[in-house]
């Protein structure tokens, strides 16, 4: 015991009197020492020439300011002007469009169905029948069209979906190929609900003749 507080003495003396001996002695020694860091605390003082820090209390509302100065500066996304339009865009945002016009349309006549005793308004079918039957044959075949277009594309492309669910035409080329062919399906379906059955009346003193077809173009000319 007496011996090892001997050794402890020498080695502090040694390291007092040649400071350099540290970057040589092994962590052992030092631990053995009892060496200690020196801590030197220096004290700021503000230089005379230099104006004092002033701080000013902050609003709540300041924080939203920096915020929406933040915005302005952050990176915005490309313009769609600049990508090129693809048969994917106009199938999608059709089939949205087309959705909201039967839907809201639905709606739309149905609460007018029901408000309509109320206001004198006849949309009965005898009296929807009557005044569409007053149209001309073209007039009849373009309504026609516009109404059940949506219907027809919005099927077909349901089918499209359909298709999708079960994993099956997802790759770059039938995507393409399965939209244009709802396009024309949806197109040619429309076409004959238009214009299908307009001769059958014919017969009967009620159809359409060349003479009429042609009066009903001039009108729409003219």
């Amino acid at each position: 015991m007496l011996a090892q507080r001997i050794t402890q003495h020498s080695a502090r003396r040694l390291l007092a009197q040649q400071p350099t001996l540290t970057r040589f002695t092994p962590p052992a020694a030092i631990a053995a020492s009892r060496l200690r860091p020196q801590t030197r605390h220096v004290a700021f003082q503000p230089s005379a020439t230099e104006p004092a820090a002033q701080t000013q209390p902050a609003k709540p509302s300041d924080a939203y300011a920096i915020l929406a100065a933040q915005r302005l500066n952050r990176p915005v996304s490309p313009h769609l002007s600049i990508y090129q339009p693809q048969m994917t865009w106009y199938a999608s945002i059709t089939n949205r469009i087309t959705g909201c016009a039967l839907s809201g349309g639905l709606y739309l006549f149905g609460a007018a169905y029901l408000v309509s005793p109320l206001l004198g308004w006849h949309l009965e079918s005898a009296a929807m029948a009557e005044w569409f039957g007053g149209f001309g044959a073209v007039t009849k075949g373009v309504v026609k069209f516009a109404v059940s277009w949506p219907f027809t594309f919005h099927s077909w492309n349901g089918i499209r979906h359909l298709v999708w669910d079960t994993g099956r035409e997802f790759g770059n080329r039938q995507v393409q190929v399965t939209g244009w062919i709802v396009v024309a399906l949806s197109v040619v379906s429309s076409a004959v609900l238009a214009f299908v059955g307009m001769g059958d009346g014919k017969s009967k003193g009620k159809g359409v003749d060349e003479e009429s077809w042609k009066g009903e173009f001039k009108s729409w000319k003219g």
